[in-house]
């Protein structure tokens, strides 16, 4: 088969050589099919992008046999109105250079259009019907439901009402839908667009962890770093990104009681965003000698980070959206270090953590019953420990993406003989 992606943000994935959809693309070309990432050129987080000539695209084969289409689009620094536009140059200029391809790299059997925003999933269903192929959406992000749970758009709002009109339109006209949160079917409900909308379309495949490159990822690229490679000290990780959203003050706050309670502790961040300097100064103001922003690193270090670490930690700000589930890149990496997991957040009944016993996650009202759990969770039990960290493991091999791809793949396959 051949097989077309839209990812707007899937540029990184051409320099990690991992990611979701190179990692599916990877095994799906090992099991013979033809894939192509189309993306584009501007690189999320930063100000770099791909030098494109003025045909509009830019076409390269990446590691693991895995084809990018680079598309031209608008630069952006930051949230504001330049990163709506680069979405929109992203949508517009995707026809013309699918249009281009279907001479390259010949007529796609399917497309897969894979949000965050929704723009690319309307092109996908656009494109697919003009060049007559199924069109599977893939949502990795709900729109708006997550900007309102956030409170960055109000419910009732013109935009909203309008992004929930879009929303339906999409599921609607999809082939099949394909969402990462295994609650999916429950949002479709909630909506009340189940009459609309066939339950039967409606598929989950997570997130996960490419266990191969993991594993050659930890055997060859590693870190010289006297805070992680301190074996005195019993060490807390964190890997993401440092915003308000991701709620990285409530390990400030953890730093300070833990400084009084448990002195051979230490709290390492990395990761960056736009709370990292605002914190790390915070941490001068109250003193704390053992909490660590260690900024971005590489995803080829990841591995070897969380391999240094006993405990790995996460919590979010979201309320509404938990309850149908997590698929957040860090959770499935923390899985694959073998390492115990504690989160504060809801996750509702699809709660990923505790259904395998990886650890605790809930919603704290109180935080200081979360630093009582955290120090719970630094003085486990040896046993009790290895059985987490056992868990942790099994649960890596489920969420794998060899067996993601070929749970894609049947989707696809089933998808093409329903047309």
């Amino acid at each position: 088969m051949n097989i077309w992606i839209f990812n707007h943000y899937a540029t990184n994935m051409f320099y990690d050589g991992a990611g979701r959809h190179h990692s599916i693309a990877k095994y799906l070309i090992k099991n013979g099919h033809d894939v192509s990432i189309f993306c584009a050129n501007t690189i999320h987080g930063s100000n770099r992008s791909i030098q494109i000539e003025s045909d509009g695209f830019l076409g390269k084969t990446g590691v693991d046999g895995v084809r990018y289409i680079f598309i031209k689009t608008i630069p952006y620094k930051d949230n504001g109105f330049d990163r709506v536009k680069n979405m929109y140059s992203f949508y517009k200029n995707l026809f013309k250079v699918s249009k281009a391809c279907l001479n390259l790299y010949n007529k796609p059997d399917v497309i897969l259009a894979s949000s965050v925003h929704p723009l690319t999933l309307v092109a996908g269903i656009k494109i697919a019907k003009k060049v007559n192929v199924p069109c599977i959406c893939e949502i990795r992000d709900l729109w708006p439901e997550t900007l309102i749970d956030l409170n960055i758009l109000k419910a009732e709002s013109f935009v909203s009402k309008i992004l929930y009109r879009g929303e339906k339109w999409i599921y609607k006209k999809a082939n099949q839908i394909i969402f990462t949160m295994p609650g999916g079917a429950d949002y479709i409900k909630d909506k009340n667009w189940d009459n609309d909308i066939s339950l039967d379309k409606i598929h989950y495949i997570n997130n996960g962890v490419d266990l191969e490159k993991y594993n050659e990822d930890l055997k060859y690229n590693k870190i010289d770093d006297d805070d992680l490679n301190d074996s005195e000290k019993y060490k807390l990780i964190y890997t993401g990104s440092v915003r308000t959203v991701n709620k990285v003050d409530e390990f400030v706050k953890l730093a300070e009681v833990l400084k009084e309670k448990a002195r051979n502790v230490s709290i390492l961040i990395y990761g960056d965003g736009d709370q990292k300097t605002f914190l790390e100064n915070k941490c001068k103001e109250l003193h704390l000698d053992n909490i660590f922003f260690k900024g971005k690193v590489e995803k080829k270090y990841i591995p070897y980070v969380l391999s240094k670490g006993n405990l790995n930690i996460a919590s979010d700000k979201a309320k509404t959206v938990g309850k149908y589930g997590i698929s957040w890149n860090k959770i499935f990496e923390y899985m694959a270090s073998g390492k115990p997991i504690i989160v504060n957040y809801d996750m509702g009944k699809y709660n990923m953590v505790e259904d395998y016993n990886l650890g605790i996650a809930k919603e704290y009202d109180n935080f200081n019953s979360f630093c009582d759990d955290v120090i719970k969770m630094i003085n486990l039990p040896s046993e009790e420990y290895m059985r987490y960290s056992k868990n942790a493991k099994i649960a890596a091999d489920k969420f794998d993406y060899k067996f993601l791809a070929k749970d894609l793949e049947k989707i696809i396959i089933e998808t093409i003989n329903c047309e």
